[in-house]
Order: C-alpha cells, then sequence, then structure tokens
C-alpha cells in the first residue's frame, strides 16, 4: 500500500464520481514501482492547476506521481466502461489507469487527475498494469500539441520512469503519465450500463455528466435530449478541428470518445503528410477503419451508440425513444459538415459564406492529392501573402485554382494583408511531424537523451510562429509503411 508522505503541493482534490454508484469503479490503489524518477513535468499545466511543484523535493514529486505515496485524503478508484473496439462490444475498464480523484483548479474547474500505468486493477483482464516510456512520452508530446492548436485536449502534467521494464514485443522502461481531463466520461461509460441494464445507475450517470459539463441544460425539460445534443455538437466540432490539421487519432474505439468533447487517449495517432484521405498509421487498423477520411462517418457511428444507451431516459415508450434518438443523430453529419466548412473557410481567409466555397475547398484537396503536396505546408504557404513556389505549385492545375481564389477573396472587401494576417493564426507552421516524433521518442527511450523531445516541444509551444525552426516544417523525404503502435 503506498505510503502517506508530506506531498502538499497544492491538491484541492473531491471525489465526485466516487459518490456515484459503485457499478462505476472499483476501489483501486497504485502499485509500488522501484525507483521512480521525474522523467518531464508540465509547468505550464502545473500553473493552471494552482500547484506548487517547487514545494517538495524532486524524489518525493516522483513518488507522488507514481502512486508510491499519496496524501491521506486521496480515493483513488479504476473506473469502469465498455467499448466497441473496431466495431466488436467488450466490457472493459481501467486495467491500467487509475483515478486519484478531481481537482479543483483556482479558476474553479474541476478537472481530473489520473496515473495512466500505475499497476492492475479489478478491470486488468491479464494485463500487467504497466506503460512504457515512449507511448506516455508520446501522450505527453502530442497533447501539448494539440493544447497549442487550440484543440480540446486532455493533457499531460508528467511522465514518470519507474526503474523497472515493461515487457511488449520487447522488453522496455516503464513510465507512468499523470492525465489531466475534464473527466474521463466515454460512451463506454454509458455502454457499460447499458449493457447490464442498470437503468438507475444509468439516470445518476447522465445527470452526473450534465452537472459536471453541460450545466446550463440541467433543468431543460427535454434535459436528456438536450444532452444527446450536446454531446453530438461538442464531437462534431472536434472532428472538424482534427480534420482541419491532419490528425489521425487511429483508436477511434467507444471507450475513446469522451463526453466533455475531449480529445483522449494518444496511442497510434499521427499527423498526415501528404494529403491523402486514406491515410492510415495505426497498425492495427488493416481495414483502415479508422483512416483521415472515415473519421467524420465513425464519429457519428460512435454517437449513434451513445443514443442506444440514453433510451430509456429519453421516453419511456421505447418508440417514442427511437423516434427521438433517430431524429437527433440524423442531425449529426450536417452539423459536423458545417463546422468543418466553417473551418476551411478561415483557413482560406473567407469570413463571409459563399455558396461556391464548399467546391473551392474540394478542388484545392483534390490538387493536393493527385500532387502528393504537403498538407500543413500548402495550407501555410497559401497564407504568405504571395503565389507559392515549388515544384508541385508550377502546375497548371493549382494556379487555375489559385486564381479562382484571388477572386473570392476579392469578395471578401477586405485587405488581403489582413486576410493573410488572419490565415496565418489559423493554419500552423509546425506540427508534430511523425519522423520527428520518432527520433524524439528514441532518443528518450533508447539513451536518456531527452534533449530532442525538449527542442521539439519548443517549437510546437508555438505552431503558428513561423520564425525559427524551419527544419521542423519539413516532411520526411519518404514515409512508406510508417506505424504506429498503441502502446498497450
Amino acid at each position: 500500500m503506498p505510503s502517506v508522505a508530506n506531498t502538499d503541493i497544492g491538491w484541492r482534490m473531491e471525489h465526485t464520481y466516487a459518490r456515484l454508484p459503485e457499478t462505476l469503479f472499483s476501489s483501486a490503489l497504485p502499485v509500488p514501482v522501484r525507483d521512480p524518477q521525474v522523467s518531464i513535468l508540465n509547468d505550464r499545466l502545473a500553473r493552471v492547476l494552482g500547484i506548487n511543484l517547487s514545494r517538495t523535493t524532486p524524489e518525493t514529486l516522483a513518488s507522488l506521481f507514481a502512486g508510491n505515496q499519496l496524501p491521506g485524503d486521496f480515493q483513488p478508484i479504476a473506473q469502469a466502461y465498455a467499448g466497441h473496439q473496431f466495431g466488436g462490444f467488450t466490457m472493459l475498464g481501467d486495467g491500467r489507469a487509475i483515478l486519484l480523484g478531481e481537482h479543483r483548479t483556482p479558476a474553479g474547474n474541476l478537472l481530473d487527475i489520473q496515473l495512466k500505468g500505475a499497476g492492475r486493477t479489478r478491470f486488468s483482464r491479464g494485463g500487467d498494469g504497466r506503460a512504457a516510456l515512449g507511448p506516455m512520452l508520446r501522450e505527453y508530446l502530442i497533447s501539448e500539441a494539440m493544447f497549442a492548436l487550440e484543440i480540446p485536449t486532455t493533457q499531460s502534467l508528467a511522465v514518470i520512469t519507474t526503474g523497472e521494464p515493461v515487457y511488449r514485443e520487447s522488453v522496455r522502461k516503464g513510465a507512468i503519465l499523470v492525465r489531466v481531463a475534464a473527466s474521463h466520461i466515454r460512451v463506454g461509460t454509458f455502454q457499460y450500463l447499458a449493457a447490464t441494464r442498470d437503468y438507475t445507475s444509468l439516470k445518476a450517470l447522465a445527470d452526473y455528466a450534465i452537472e459536471r459539463h453541460y450545466p446550463e441544460i440541467g433543468d431543460t425539460p427535454n434535459k436528456y435530449q438536450d444532452f444527446l445534443w450536446a454531446v453530438i455538437d461538442r464531437q462534431a466540432a472536434l472532428i472538424a478541428k482534427w480534420q482541419a490539421v491532419g490528425f489521425i487519432h487511429g483508436v477511434m474505439n467507444t471507450d475513446n470518445m469522451a463526453i466533455s468533447g475531449e480529445t483522449i487517449d494518444y496511442g497510434p495517432c499521427a499527423f498526415m503528410n501528404a494529403y491523402d484521405p486514406d491515410t492510415v498509421f495505426s497498425s492495427i487498423d488493416h481495414a483502415g477503419r479508422y483512416a483521415y477520411r472515415n473519421q467524420p462517418a465513425i464519429a457519428m457511428w460512435n454517437l449513434a451508440r451513445f443514443a442506444e444507451t440514453l433510451l430509456p431516459l429519453l421516453d419511456s415508450d421505447s418508440n417514442r425513444a427511437i423516434a427521438i434518438a433517430t431524429e437527433t443523430i440524423s442531425e449529426s453529419p450536417a452539423l459536423f459538415d458545417r463546422y468543418w466548412l466553417d473551418g476551411m473557410r478561415r483557413k482560406l481567409g473567407l469570413q463571409t459564406p459563399d455558396s461556391g466555397d464548399l467546391e473551392l475547398v474540394r478542388s484545392l484537396l483534390d490538387w493536393m492529392q493527385q500532387a502528393g503536396a504537403d498538407y500543413t505546408n500548402v495550407w501555410r504557404d497559401l497564407s504568405a501573402g504571395t503565389m507559392p513556389a515549388g515544384h508541385y505549385y508550377n502546375q497548371p492545375d493549382f494556379q487555375a485554382w489559385y486564381a479562382r481564389w484571388q477572386e473570392r477573396l476579392n469578395c471578401e472587401q477586405k485587405p488581403h494583408s489582413s486576410i493573410y494576417a488572419g490565415m496565418r493564426i489559423v493554419n500552423p507552421a509546425f506540427i508534430p511531424r511523425n519522423h520527428r516524433v520518432e527520433e524524439a521518442l528514441s532518443a528518450a527511450e533508447d539513451s536518456g537523451d531527452l534533449s530532442p523531445l525538449h527542442r521539439l516541444l519548443e517549437v510546437l509551444k508555438r505552431p503558428y510562429d513561423a520564425t525559427g525552426g524551419q527544419s521542423y516544417r519539413e516532411p520526411p523525404a519518404s514515409e512508406c509503411n510508417y506505424r504506429t503502435f498503441c502502446g498497450t
């Protein structure tokens, strides 16, 4: 059992989730590790949380964030949930993650503090409950990049090495991630209760999620339908933002869709280089279920599964409940399309809508695919204010498109210099290029050298500032057969 230590760094912990029906969780103490050491700390996030990492020693911080030493008022639990994983339904749960509780920030926000890789729980299903250093640093890195890109995301407070090996495809260094989230309530959490037909607990969970994430609908006459629509709305906005920056999640199972609307779980994720809507990076996605082009449709499929769980709450008459859910879900593709087109207009510097905008965007994307053009760099090059130069920009198809776009910009009745300046704050110069990510992770895992990781983080903190770091804009010379792994 973890020992109690002087770990007062300013936690203001609450345990509201642990007051829900016990079927939703199980008590779970972190399993102590042999030699915890701080790998990386997130000072920016610590300031947001209002905690002071300098109040104690690095050794005590490592012990705290590894779960070896916890304050006496912590009530660690593992959460139960289910999930459709690549279309197949499974009863799941936190097999290697432990929720320490919820921390109240100085701004009044309630945020989950979770240890990922903290040891076996009741839901481990034969797993060792541990995590490897590389995947935990990947999550830290990508979540920081997503935050800087202003995409809703869970965040990472720290990565701690454990001094113990973990055994995957090879022997790897063990690590624990301290994850911070608006909550860890998932579509799969609702599926867990629906599968067990525990409708009393289902209502309690829905009421809790509404109070925590959507308090504005708590007193509406049709609050569960409003809840469904609110979750759909946030997810549609989220996926549109993913698509805008070429982010590919890689494992969009229902247990990886957060009710809060945050991006969660950075396993086999990556960013697209050359534009190809069929891009898949995940080593386990053999059929391309979660390819870039499929992400909007998969999100809607997941939300339909969420709607199914709410049927007992939508109406006591099952036929009316199905009609309500069906009508609500049927509106979600159009909602995503609006978010997506609005985002694409902003990337092209268009503030006022025009009926030809959709075709203008699609023809640019078609040209990108045919030319094998780099997705991120094309958007950024368009923001420069002059005709881009380079081998694929010399193509007649692009130059014809560019002329049409210039005519469209003239309709904005704004100085072009102002338009281009606006484009540069929505089209990043820097994304986590896959080869740079692998370079940083390999150095950290193989030789304990975190300097490439820190250099990359510094660039990614300012994705829209193109000054310096030019080499980080360059795509790899070749990315044939590049694959990412879930890290479990």
